[in-house]
């Protein structure tokens, strides 16, 4: 269990200290469950009624809200309080979760060739290939799988049960959660007398530094070249990436997104759940597409993207989309101005 205090909050998240410094803190929750040894944030001031009823000892709160939190206990002033609250998330974590001792378990298994920094943790009945390589403090979990010649950065966490492929590359810092496959041979297979021949896929994975992937999301192995993850990226659980697609750095993804392959997503995208990309399109940096919107040509201009019949520009989207719940009631209107005109 966390034990700190108000003071100590403040001089981490280099925030503005209100109210009590002594005051007791030994656990994270929100401002309606938060009891007097809570620290619970505020970012939307739409909720901040219930700033005025919650009895959480600390918050976090943005300088507008500085008199509404004057009557707690102890208030922490940031600029960010969401920001300042996923730094507190980090911090209250790494109290909690310790990263795994140094060291390989007796029950995994090295292949010959294998490189592990004397400072990696390799779990329980995990594997690690010939020629791979495992980075300074990286963690290779119970169960997990490095195949031949795949790399694992400085700091990269692969949790139980996922699989590196034969020479797919993960940078530093990155966070692979369970279940995911990374480097499945693509989807390719050519047409043979009403058959299916299958073509090897014979290029890799090559993600950058500080990538998230959610669990069960599988990124398949390039045809030729390989599939692309650069910097940051952030993949929820249940996305595939099909074979050569390429991901701009910092680019998030929700659950269930499909990307077909060979698409290329720019930089500081997000795609909401559920939505698909189509194969060989283009989107630039910065667009935003909603859950459930199926992109069906590439977009070429920055901004947000809703829709299935089809997609378009988000305020275009909406318009249509209004029209459309309108269409039964104009029906009738037109079939009554027919009928008196005939």
């Amino acid at each position: 269990m966390v034990s700190t205090n108000a003071q100590a909050l403040s001089e981490q998240l280099g925030g503005e200290l209100l109210g009590n410094g002594a005051q007791a803190i030994t656990r994270i929750g929100g401002l309606a469950s938060a009891d007097a040894q809570t620290v619970s944030f505020l970012a939307n001031p739409r909720y901040g009624a219930q700033l005025e009823q919650t009895q959480a000892g600390c918050v976090i709160v943005a300088p507008a809200m500085r008199e509404a939190a004057a009557r707690c206990p102890s208030a922490v002033i940031c600029a960010d309080p969401y920001l300042a609250f996923a730094r507190l998330t980090q911090w209250w974590a790494a109290q909690t979760r310790p990263r795994p001792a140094p060291g390989i378990h007796r029950s995994a298994v090295i292949e010959a060739g294998a490189q592990v920094h004397p400072t990696a943790h390799v779990g329980a009945l995990a594997y690690v290939g010939p020629g791979a390589q495992i980075g300074a403090h990286a963690v290779v979990d119970m169960h997990a799988v490095v195949e031949a010649g795949a790399q694992v950065g400085e700091a990269t966490v692969l949790r139980a049960r996922t699989v590196l492929g034969a020479g797919c590359v993960i940078g530093a810092r990155g966070i692979v959660h369970s279940g995911a496959v990374i480097g499945a041979d693509g989807f390719g297979f050519a047409p043979e007398a009403g058959r299916w021949t299958k073509i090897e896929q014979l290029g890799g994975v090559h993600i950058g530094d500080d990538v998230e992937i959610g669990a069960n999301t599988c990124i398949d192995r390039g045809a030729l070249e390989d599939t692309v993850l650069e910097d940051g990226v952030k993949l929820d659980n249940l996305v595939q990436i099909a074979h050569n697609v390429h991901v701009g750095a910092h680019t998030a993804m929700a659950g269930c997104v499909g990307v077909a392959g060979s698409a290329r997503i720019g930089r500081h995208c997000t795609i909401g759940g559920g939505a698909i990309v189509l194969g060989h399109l283009e989107l630039v940096d910065h667009v935003h597409v909603s859950a459930a919107t199926v992109i069906s040509r590439s977009i070429h201009k920055p901004g947000q993207y809703s829709g299935v019949f089809p997609f378009d520009d988000n305020a275009s989207w909406e318009k249509n989309a209004a029209t459309l719940r309108q269409l039964h009631a104009l029906r009738d209107r037109l079939r009554a101005l027919e009928k008196k005109n005939t």
